[in-house]
């Protein structure tokens, strides 16, 4: 596999200038690889997924599916759910691509052709965020979550296009969350329009998300009208 790493191992001093030095280093390095990625989805979900879990093999398979369709996968590069996702668009020949970041215990999964490693998590977010023209979410833990609120915030806030798809896998991890920002955040305390849950759609087979993507996936990565004015 052909293994690209655009930013070195953190060896800055802990104060300001050379925090700086990195963080722009690091986001040079992630859009010199964002800039190549001409249709991509982008995939969260679980570190924890064995190889056995139902949700790995369904993500193996949907992103088998949709590289089969000329999408480049992308992922953060771990275990779990994103080496399943890596794993499937290799098997399928397509262009397999991870945004790493440096844990202790998390390492790159040896299905991933194309990574950019980063020591700052919110510059390894600014690129899965930029990355895709689709989202899709497995169930997952505070790392799915965060991916997940970022998101939609940016949907929300037009920093995004509000007609880019958010498929989130798995109604029954989904549906009580869901609920619960219909029911208390939004009816109880207002704490968002009800209108806001458009930008979500929740899918249950690997059948469903592939033939949702093929249909509403654009050509061009959908940021708001304004983006970049």
């Amino acid at each position: 596999m052909n293994e690209h790493s655009y930013a070195s191992p953190p060896k800055h001093q802990l104060d300001n200038g050379s925090r700086l030095q990195r963080i722009v280093e690091e986001f040079r390095g992630g859009y010199a690889l964002l800039e190549t990625i001409e249709k991509g989805i982008t995939y969260f979900g679980s570190t924890r997924v064995k190889e056995t879990d139902r949700h790995y093999a369904d993500a193996q398979l949907l992103a088998h599916k949709v590289a089969s369709l000329g999408f480049t996968t992308i992922t953060g590069g771990g275990p779990g759910i994103m080496e399943a996702v890596n794993r499937g668009a290799v098997e399928a020949g397509g262009r397999s691509i991870g945004f790493n970041i440096m844990l202790e215990k998390e390492h790159k999964n040896p299905y991933v052709q194309e990574s950019v490693s980063f020591y700052y998590l919110f510059v390894r977010k600014v690129m899965l965020a930029s990355a895709g023209h689709a989202y899709v979410f497995f169930p997952g833990g505070f790392g799915t979550l965060d991916e997940f609120f970022e998101i939609s915030t940016l949907i929300h806030t037009h920093k995004l296009h509000e007609d880019i798809p958010v498929i989130l896998f798995d109604k029954h991890y989904w549906d009580p969350l869901v609920q619960y920002l219909k029911e208390i955040v939004a009816d109880r305390y207002h704490g968002f329009n009800a209108m806001d849950f458009r930008m979500w759609t929740i899918l249950d087979s690997v059948d469903e998300a592939s033939a949702f993507i093929q249909k509403n996936v654009l050509q061009q990565r959908l940021y708001a009208p304004y983006h970049g004015e």
